[in-house]
Order: structure tokens, then C-alpha cells, then sequence
């Protein structure tokens, strides 16, 4: 599938949808239902005027023990006139493809530009890897710093960055001081650094949770970043970044700064609020499940007609 499509050209695929006019505050909510092994089913539909499509993504948490992903699933891609099916995806590939995406796209507005960065980066499943290459795609890093539960899988991935050519190594949460990027795509619950440490240029991104009880970043850090999100509604209903500071009475649900539309179609000026470390945090959308999926199947030069 990341043969078919490049992160560089997955984001393409995301800003072309906004700047084509779609809204996601109109997109519908994802359903959740609890599965009895302590997992959960999640069901994304979305539809355009060119294809409808619809993610059954499964979420295992026991899963890497049994030497399985922890996430599953399925895309049903579907032309939008008809809604005759089209093609048949691999939902987790999908998302591990998505997600670094939006991540791309949101780092092309807000991260600096015109020299190398320094990253720290949170987590070393795939999502790790797959942030990594796409924040390659966008920015030049001169440094790699990551910061993962299991020592060897974080040794895993700074080896890796090296091969992609920024210098690399394992760290602690503390590198966070200096960082220019801070990445999270974890399966935290609890915050993973203390985000006093960030500082007032840095470009915070946090996709690893879509629950209201869950977060990789803290109070202090949301308190005083500018927060952008992929749509008020969706994060209001699910960003535990968010929702936690504001049932602490930290925030107000005010405190969004911006959305990824503002910043795609210029209605918000690139580079983020000045002074204050800029946070994009992503819970996932069937939206952008959509809009990759449509540039997957027309990048493998399939047709609606056959």
C-alpha cells in the first residue's frame, strides 16, 4: 500500500479534500462497541460526491502478546454516485498510511522551516515508523530522539532512523527541553512528558488515543499551547488531551485555536500562534480514511467504470 502512495502524497490527498470545500465537522461520529475479549469494534463511514467507503477497524490491546497487530480491519471502498463497491482494503495498513499523514499535513503549517529540526519521538510500533517517514517527507531532521516503553524496540527505530539519514539515538522523556518536534503515537494513557519542558517554538503532535479518559499530553502543556485540531466536534468528543484539562477547569472548550482546515485553505496564517508551543492533536476520521483510500485506488490506476 505505501508503495501505491507516499505520506508526501497522502497529505496531498487530505488538503485536496479540504481545499475541495469538505467540512469535517459534518462528518460522522465513529461507533465504538465494547468486544467481549476486552477489545473494540469501531465502525468510520464517510461519503463524497466521487466514493463513499466505510473502515471495520478492530482494536486488540492483548494482542502483540499473541504476536498479532493490535489493530485490525477492513476498508470497503465504494463508488459515491452508485455506491457499488470497488475495493476491498487493509484497514490497519490504511490507517498506519493515514495517520502519519494528517500528522504531515498538520507539520507542514506549524512546524519551523529552513533548517534541520530535532524530533523526539514517543512510541516504536508502527505508527513510530510510519510518523518518522512522513515527517521526513515534510521537514529536514537533524536529529532523532526515541523514547518508547521497550528498550529494544526504541533501539529498533532510532537504527532505522539512521538509515534514513538524520543522526538517531534512544532517549528519555526529558529530551523533550530543546526538542523542535515532539511526536506521540502511543497507546499511553497518562502523559508522557512533562510539558513545562517544551518549548515556546516547539510543534507538539498527539495521535496515539481517540478516548475521553486517555492523553499523552499534560495540563501544563495544553494550558499554554495554541491547539489545533481536525475538527472542534471530534475533539470535543473524544481528545482526552483536551477533555481532561477542561474537567480539571484548566481550559475552557474555547481553547481550540484552529482546525486543519483553517490552516489548509489559509483562513489561519502558517507557523502557528508565536510565543507558545504550537499542539495538533489528532483522534482520526473517517474522512481522511476516505480521502486516502480514493487516492490508493486511483494511484494503482483502477477505474469506477469497470
Amino acid at each position: 500500500m505505501a508503495g501505491l502512495l507516499t505520506p508526501a502524497a497522502a497529505a496531498d490527498a487530505l488538503a485536496d479534500a479540504l481545499r475541495g470545500g469538505l467540512d469535517p465537522e459534518g462528518c460522522p461520529p465513529r461507533t465504538a462497541l465494547a468486544a467481549p475479549g476486552g477489545g473494540e469494534l469501531l465502525l468510520m463511514p464517510a461519503a463524497s460526491a466521487a466514493y463513499a467507503g466505510v473502515k471495520i477497524a478492530g482494536v486488540a490491546p492483548d494482542n502483540p502478546a499473541r504476536g498479532l497487530p493490535r489493530i485490525t480491519g477492513s476498508y470497503l471502498l465504494l463508488d459515491g454516485p452508485t455506491l457499488r463497491p470497488l475495493a476491498l482494503l487493509d484497514g490497519a495498513a490504511l490507517t498506519t498510511l493515514r495517520t502519519p499523514a494528517v500528522s504531515a499535513l498538520a507539520l507542514r503549517h506549524l512546524a519551523p522551516a529552513g533548517r534541520p529540526l530535532r524530533l523526539v519521538l514517543f512510541g516504536s510500533g508502527p505508527q513510530a515508523y510510519g510518523h518518522l517517514e512522513a515527517t521526513l517527507a515534510v521537514r529536514e531532521l537533524a536529529e532523532v530522539v526515541v523514547v518508547a516503553r521497550r528498550p529494544e524496540g526504541a533501539r529498533e527505530l532510532a537504527a532505522y532512523a539512521r538509515t534514513l539519514g538524520p543522526a538517531a539515538r534512544t532517549g528519555t522523556a526529558q529530551d523533550v527541553a530543546g526538542a523542535d518536534l515532539v511526536i506521540c503515537c502511543t497507546t499511553a494513557r497518562e502523559p508522557l512528558f512533562d510539558g513545562r519542558l517544551a518549548g515556546p517554538g516547539a510543534t507538539v503532535v498527539a495521535v496515539g488515543s481517540h478516548e475521553p479518559t486517555a492523553r499523552e499530553t499534560d495540563t501544563a502543556l495544553v494550558r499554554r499551547a495554541a491547539v489545533y485540531v481536525e475538527s472542534r466536534a471530534a475533539a470535543l468528543r473524544e481528545a482526552g488531551d483536551l477533555l481532561v484539562p477542561e474537567a480539571e477547569g484548566a481550559i475552557g472548550p474555547g481553547h481550540i485555536t484552529g482546525t486543519l482546515a483553517d490552516l489548509v485553505t489559509g483562513r489561519m496564517p502558517a507557523g502557528g500562534t508565536p510565543g507558545c508551543p504550537q499542539l495538533f492533536k489528532s483522534v482520526g476520521m473517517a474522512w481522511e480514511d476516505l480521502a486516502v483510500a480514493a487516492a490508493l485506488f486511483e494511484a494503482a490506476g483502477a477505474s469506477r467504470e469497470t
